[in-house]
């Protein structure tokens, strides 16, 4: 058993993150630029979304970073949406794009995000900043695998020469997050797996460090962790607690009190990563803003 485990602080990590950009912001316009301006797109109704929505837009102004929340009904047409989104990417004034996912079923989120001009991605989900990822070269990150590595390198994890295991295969964390650690100067040596991995136990206790990113309520256990593990858990999941007022509790994809006991560090949900993926999106807004990855 680990005499003391670490609990990495996604909260107090991203308040660093979050008045570093505040700080950049206002010598940025001090050098007489404008504010950075994001355009957050909603459809739909979904409670989730609009209280995600709420905490971005919120987080911005309190960076110095202007945002407009442009909100339709959830009977949108995906034309008409792509018809947004092509004013957006002409609007000079606007430095980020960000469409807020999941998107109703009838529009094609692949084809609404594929419709963004790049250089306003902040999310880092066209494949045109895929492409840069992959290729190791210069342009927006998406904003969770971000959040990841910057969780790992303000709390002195060594990267370099680790063994990376991530639990998930997708587009939003697990494909770019598996590139970001493979990059030069982050040095994992690194293994995704997912639904059809065999021995899967035997794969995650290998691990030096560990991503949970399944979207499966408490689905890494203790016994696929080994003792001094460094344990990363992406899941937001809503189980039920009727012990609670709005009935239930977030958990993450990770058991957390079993799991603790033999982790050297590790991040708790809610608190942990998400708060992160804000404070990246706000980097990725004033980069935006600065062109630095303007094709």
């Amino acid at each position: 058993m680990i005499d003391q485990t670490q609990l990495i602080d996604g909260k107090a990590i991203a308040g660093q993150v979050r008045a570093e950009v505040r700080d950049e912001v206002a010598a940025w316009m001090a050098q007489g630029h404008r504010a950075p301006y994001l355009a957050v797109v909603l459809v739909g109704d979904n409670p989730a979304s609009a209280s995600y929505v709420r905490g971005k837009t919120r987080a911005a102004g309190e960076a110095g970073i202007e945002s407009d929340t442009l909100t339709y009904d959830a009977a949108l047409s995906e034309a008409e949406l792509l018809a947004v989104i092509e004013r957006l990417n002409a609007d000079a004034s606007v430095d980020g794009i960000l469409v807020q996912l999941p998107l109703p079923d009838h529009i094609d989120a692949k084809k609404i995000i594929n419709a963004l001009d790049p250089n306003k991605d902040v999310d880092g989900l066209h494949p045109a900043n895929a492409g840069r990822l992959m290729a190791d070269e210069p342009g927006f990150l998406p904003c969770t695998p971000a959040g990841i590595l910057e969780l790992l390198r303000r709390s002195d994890v060594e990267t370099s020469g680790a063994r990376a295991v991530v639990v998930g295969r997708s587009n939003l964390v697990g494909k770019p997050l598996a590139n970001l650690l493979l990059r030069r100067g982050v040095d994992a040596t690194v293994t995704v797996c997912h639904s059809r991995t065999r021995e899967l136990v035997a794969i995650t206790r290998e691990a030096d460090i560990l991503v949970a990113a399944i979207g499966r309520a408490h689905f890494v256990t203790s016994d696929m962790v080994r003792e001094g593990t460094v344990v990363i858990d992406v899941g937001i999941n809503r189980v039920d607690d009727p012990s609670r007022e709005r009935g239930y509790r977030l958990v993450g994809d990770v058991d957390f009190e079993a799991v603790k006991e033999k982790a050297s560090a590790i991040t708790p949900v809610p608190g942990g990563v998400g708060p992160m993926t804000i404070a990246m999106l706000l980097r990725n807004t004033l980069l935006a803003a600065r062109r630095d990855f303007r094709g």
